[in-house]
């Protein structure tokens, strides 16, 4: 049996984790060796014992969720990435088009958020995502919309030669409140190049996220592990979230998003459970300057989710809806969950459930 030491209230099998634990305590900046030896590391329980500690002091016993609804307007996309299952040319048999009547039918009085991610479309002009935007800001005032990702942002100065400063402009006059982390898979230049080699790369992501933080509109981030990247790559991501942020801050939250192997089988099986547990906890610990991490329910399955609220976590993100992206690729996920369902969640985690809008403005907090 390997010989634990204890310090500060946890008990490590891993000596080496030891002086990372003090720099979390002394509110230091933990480095890409430290990221390194996070991931790497066998001692599980003291890893996930440290991120809570880090959520705990930024949050308390707060877990936020939201009455949210995903909007796919449509899987038709001009790109071939080999990790995606979403995405159809025109004339596929699963290839959709969705009108603003339908989008407004998925949207109800109740919703707090709308987030909008979809194809890059060969032949939708701008003006229409602005009209959906703009309608769906008339019909529900309540609602806030969060859409297009950065690599959408792009497409748009990619095939219509609108720079991104005028997309984001007008848009925002349209209703936009802010934007999804989509995007971003691993900030790999190796990575690019075999999955994903006409999107838009870190650097512009990074610019269009900067761009859209000095203009006002908040964003998420993310990171796509579990396929081919490496631990060198995951960690040289969240430090480069990270600068980001520094830099021009404006990240509400970040959300580690598991590769689904679906049909695309760049890997024989999904991450594990441990894995997963693992990123959002790495997640928690780096990132010292972005406010919320989310256990994203639809990937990792709402029992990993809710374990993960002890890793780090503090967000369930929300109730979905009719996310596409994701069941594409046959995520195991229901396809939605209810206000109770997250509440009950939250709950068994021992944490306190709090209703938010997109924001983080707090809408509710269902006491015990």
């Amino acid at each position: 049996m390997a010989q634990m030491t204890v310090a500060d209230g946890i008990a490590f099998v891993d000596r080496e984790l030891i002086p990372i634990w003090e720099k979390v305590q002394r509110g230091e900046r933990l480095s890409f060796e430290d990221g390194m030896r996070i991931f790497t590391t066998p001692d599980f329980p003291a890893l996930g014992r440290m991120a809570d500690y880090v959520k705990t002091q930024q949050h308390g016993e707060k877990v936020y969720f939201v009455l949210n609804r995903h909007v796919n307007p449509t899987n038709i996309c001009v790109l071939s990435c080999s990790f995606c299952d979403f995405a159809k040319k025109r004339g596929d048999p699963d290839a959709y088009e969705m009108t603003v009547a339908e989008i407004l039918d998925i949207i109800d009085p109740e919703t707090r958020e709308v987030h909008i991610v979809g194809g890059h479309h060969p032949t939708w002009p701008f003006e229409y995502y602005e009209e959906m935007v703009r309608t769906i800001h008339q019909h529900f005032p309540q609602t806030q919309v969060k859409a297009f990702t950065a690599a959408e942002i792009d497409y748009f100065w990619r095939r219509w030669k609108i720079p991104p400063e005028e997309s984001l402009a007008r848009l925002k006059a349209a209703g936009l409140e802010s934007m999804p982390g989509g995007g971003a898979e691993v900030f790999s230049a190796r990575v690019q190049e075999q999955l994903f080699p006409g999107k838009a790369g870190a650097d512009r992501w990074a610019e269009i996220h900067s761009l859209a933080h000095r203009m006002g509109i908040p964003t998420n981030c993310t990171m796509l592990y579990g396929h081919i990247e490496t631990y060198e790559e995951r960690v040289n991501h969240l430090i480069r979230l990270r600068e980001i942020e520094d830099e021009s801050p404006g990240f509400l939250a970040f959300i580690p998003l598991e590769y689904q192997v679906g049909h695309s089988k760049l890997v024989p099986r999904h991450a594990s459970p441990v894995e997963d547990l693992c990123t959002v906890a790495a997640a928690r610990l780096l990132l010292d300057n972005i406010p919320h991490v989310k256990a994203y329910w639809v990937v990792i399955s709402e029992q990993t989710a809710s374990v993960a609220l002890n890793f780090g976590a503090n967000d369930l993100d929300g109730t979905i809806g009719r996310e596409r992206i994701a069941h594409a690729a046959k995520a195991g996920s229901p396809a939605g969950l209810a206000r109770e369902r997250m509440v009950s969640l939250i709950r068994e985690a021992g944490k306190l459930p709090v209703e938010r809008d997109a924001l983080y403005n707090v809408v509710h907090v269902y006491g015990n």
